[in-house]
């Protein structure tokens, strides 16, 4: 994994979120969403390499000091060691926890594993009104599951996140909100791992059906066209812009999860469509990713290319890469 970029964007503190060109906006300071990204995709990746081992040390001591005694989690944090604003249990909550799951799952290092379970099961007995945030903390807790497959405060978890997905029987809208936001696969990802982990074969069906009719919508002439940052609904025009990294590394990571459940070649294909997203295959046909630092640029707009390249899309495409570079090593 090429980390030139992302180590450019951490120093001894955290991540930092926004960048002009490829210079970091120190002055905008941190965020537990993006350095929850950072240690999945590095945990992850299984790099043990000094850069990686400093980036994560950072990234997991980051994260343990943004944890209240309660559980919840404060998201911002200020160049100057303040952090900013009310722990609480908003999507970076969500996101804490699948940094701690994966972490916990991943990593080597035993001491830290065990640090990770603690605060993820001190975090994991909250609930969070929010759709998202308690899908990103089911990806956490279907991780640890891997792992200790009857941890009780995971399972209850993932039981309290499947049950906050609506049933719809709408055949031409199907999804279960009435609008289609950011990270949308994660839905389905969650309903196809908690049906995997309840042995609920019914909620396994319903992402496969849901993940399938979220690839059609965003798919066109072969190339994936990821929905526009501001959210897309049905008789809204596509192709439309700005198209988000996120939304291709969400689709990268349910798809990799269909695949890894049923080994249907299907699911590989549409990760791979997922990788060609960034090297161009895109509908303005240029790369979302520096080659040479692995940066990966902010947005695919109307006009080619939003050449910022801050965290979240650097760590979307870092970990799309890693992921689509498994499915290939593993049919080679």
């Amino acid at each position: 994994m090429n980390l030139q970029h992302l180590e450019s964007l951490t120093d001894d503190v955290g991540l930092f979120e926004h960048c002009l060109g490829d210079q970091p906006r120190s002055e905008h300071g941190y965020c537990v969403d993006d350095v929850a990204r950072a240690l999945i995709v590095i945990e992850r990746s299984g790099d043990t390499g000094p850069v990686a081992q400093r980036l994560t040390r950072v990234y997991a001591e980051f994260l343990g000091e943004a944890q209240s005694i309660d559980g919840r989690v404060v998201n911002r944090r200020s160049t100057s060691r303040v952090w900013c604003g009310t722990p609480s249990t908003d999507d970076h909550w969500g996101r804490a926890l699948w940094a701690w799951g994966s972490s916990m799952r991943w990593t080597r290092n035993p001491a830290r594993a065990q640090e990770s379970l603690e605060r993820f099961e001190r975090s994991a007995r909250l609930r969070s009104p929010f759709l998202r945030s308690m899908m990103f903390a089911a990806l956490g807790a279907a991780e640890v599951l891997e792992a200790m497959p009857r941890n009780v405060t995971a399972l209850s978890l993932i039981r309290d996140a499947v049950a906050m997905l609506p049933t719809t029987n709408r055949s031409r809208w199907p999804w279960p909100e009435e609008r289609l936001t950011y990270a949308n696969a994660v839905i389905p990802e969650v309903m196809l791992l908690g049906g995997a982990i309840l042995n609920d074969s019914g909620m396994v069906r319903r992402g496969r059906q849901l993940l399938t009719w979220l690839l059609e919508v965003q798919t066109i002439a072969g190339r994936l066209s990821v929905i526009p940052h501001t959210g897309w609904s049905s008789g809204e025009s596509l192709p439309s812009f700005d198209q988000q990294p996120i939304e291709i590394a969400a689709l990268v990571d349910a798809c990799s999860t269909a695949f890894d459940l049923t080994s249907d070649q299907h699911w590989r294909e549409y990760a791979i469509l997922g990788r060609r997203w960034f090297d161009g295959h895109n509908d303005q046909g240029i790369p979302m990713r520096d080659d040479v630092t692995g940066a990966g640029f902010d947005a695919l707009t109307r006009n080619g290319r939003n050449t910022n390249q801050g965290a979240e899309s650097t760590l979307a495409y870092l970990g799309a890469h890693h992921r689509t570079e498994q499915l290939l090593q593993a049919a080679a």
